[in-house]
C-alpha cells in the first residue's frame, strides 16, 4: 500500500522584524511569524560574529519550542565596529553618537541566520559579513539623515536600503540581502536541507 507523501511542514519566521518579514516574503513561501522571548543582552567579552551566531540560533530554539513541527529560522544583527558590538539605537540621541562614531569607518554588519526543526533534528546556522565603508559624514549630514529616516530599530543605525545607502562609500558582500537584515542566499540553501521545496 502506497503512503500518501507527508504534508510540507509549515514555517515560522522567529522575528517581529519587519525587514526581515519583507525579505522572507520574497521567497514566495506561505510563513508564519513568532516572537523570539530571547535576552539580547551581550555575554562578557562576547565578539559581535558570536553574538550574532548566539542570538539567531537562540531565537530559533525558543520559536521552535512552540512550533516543534514546524521549520523556524531565527536571525540577528550586529553592527561590528573594531571588535566593540553597536545595536539598535533606540532613539535620536544614541543614534547621533553611533553615526559620528562610525564616520570614515569600516563597520562589518554581522548577520547571523539560523534554521531550525525540532521533529527532525534539522539545526543550521551561519554567518553572513558585510563590510561597510561609511563616508566622512559631518554633524549636519548626520542630523538630516536622521530627522528623514529616523533608523532607531536599525543596527548601527544604518538603514541601507533608504537614504541610508547616502552615508556610505562601499558595501562588500556575497548575500546582499545580509545587510537589511537576512541573509537570503544562505536562508534558502538551509530551507532546501531541512527538506523544504524553493524555486
Amino acid at each position: 500500500m502506497l503512503q500518501s507523501p507527508s504534508p510540507p511542514r509549515t514555517l515560522v519566521l522567529g522575528s517581529t522584524s519587519r525587514y526581515r518579514r519583507e525579505l522572507l516574503a520574497r521567497l514566495g513561501l506561505p510563513f508564519e511569524v513568532a516572537a523570539p522571548a530571547v535576552d539580547e543582552t551581550p555575554l562578557a567579552n562576547e565578539a559581535p560574529r558570536a553574538l550574532a551566531l548566539r542570538l539567531a540560533l537562540a531565537k530559533a530554539h525558543a520559536v521552535a519550542a512552540a512550533h516543534p513541527q514546524a521549520v523556524v529560522i531565527g536571525s540577528d544583527q550586529v553592527a561590528d565596529l573594531a571588535g566593540e558590538p553597536l545595536g539598535k539605537p533606540g532613539n535620536h540621541e544614541r543614534a547621533t553618537a553611533q553615526l559620528r562614531r562610525m564616520r570614515g569607518q569600516t563597520v562589518v554588519f554581522q548577520t547571523a541566520v539560523a534554521v531550525v526543526c525540532q521533529a527532525t533534528g534539522f539545526e543550521q546556522v551561519d554567518l553572513a559579513p558585510v563590510r561597510v565603508r561609511f563616508r566622512a559624514l559631518n554633524d549636519a549630514e548626520i542630523e538630516r539623515y536622521l530627522r528623514a529616516e529616523q533608523p532607531y530599530d536599525c543596527a548601527g543605525s544604518a538603514k541601507s536600503e533608504g537614504l541610508g545607502i547616502a552615508l556610505l562609500d562601499a558595501i562588500d558582500s556575497d548575500d546582499p540581502t545580509a545587510l537589511i537584515g537576512l541573509p537570503l542566499i544562505r536562508t534558502c540553501r538551509m530551507l532546501r536541507a531541512a527538506g523544504l521545496v524553493l524555486p
